[in-house]
């Protein structure tokens, strides 16, 4: 293998340093930068070409969503292994249509990572069993209706967690940078295509498919 220039971004400052001991003591690593948040994520990526990133998927400054498409965007190239404590069906199957090649639990083994990214430098794509298992299902649903959240824009589908979790307008248009119209516009766009009539209605669905977390 060759030398990698590789990105731990993640905003946990022991999370970071654990991250890049494991993986400078087994591969063969050129260079490790750390990033904290999502602007000084895209700040490096623009800098430098990495081989891979390891990207948390909630990141301070910018959706894990967001990154992923603007790092695609940036350094086409650049392979992504989504890290994240949340539950893969909340993320998985978004992160890898919008280019991650790579998807796992921070309650797994941490060896995993150091073969995550073996693989995907390797130009194949590094699944945990339970992304295997959404992506199976996304595949095997997709001669069939499939579920309403399905039909949302990515988009459409961080405002639906956002307010299936509680949060109200307001502090959604800060934590994506729309305006307070734009995400009253994208909420009523959300009711329209999932058929509900309000924001108790989408936190139980979402409760119910496992999208948010506990309350």
């Amino acid at each position: 293998m060759t030398m990698l220039k590789l990105l731990i971004s993640d905003d946990h400052f022991l999370i970071r340093k654990g991250l890049r001991q494991l993986l400078e003591e087994n591969l063969p690593v050129a260079r490790l930068d750390e990033a904290e948040d999502g602007p000084s994520t895209l700040e490096l990526v623009r800098a430098t070409r990495y081989d891979a990133i390891v990207l948390d998927i909630s990141m301070p400054g910018k959706d894990g969503l967001d990154l992923i498409r603007d790092i695609k965007e940036l350094t086409p190239t650049a392979q992504v292994i989504v890290l994240s404590i949340q539950p893969e069906e909340q993320y998985a199957i978004r992160a890898f249509r919008l280019g991650a090649s790579g998807c796992l639990n921070k309650a797994g083994n941490p060896g995993e990572i150091v073969e995550a990214v073996k693989t995907v430098v390797g130009g194949r794509r590094y699944l945990s069993a339970k992304a295997q298992e959404l992506l199976l299902d996304d595949v095997s649903r997709a001669a069939g209706a499939g579920l309403p959240h399905e039909s949302l824009s990515d988009r459409e589908f961080q405002v639906f967690r956002l307010l299936a979790s509680g949060k109200p307008i307001g502090e959604i248009s800060e934590l994506l940078s729309l305006s307070v119209k734009t995400v009253s516009t994208y909420r009523a766009r959300v009711l329209q295509k999932m058929g509900m009539d309000n924001n108790a209605q989408l936190t139980h669905y979402a409760f119910k498919h496992g999208l948010v977390g506990e309350p």
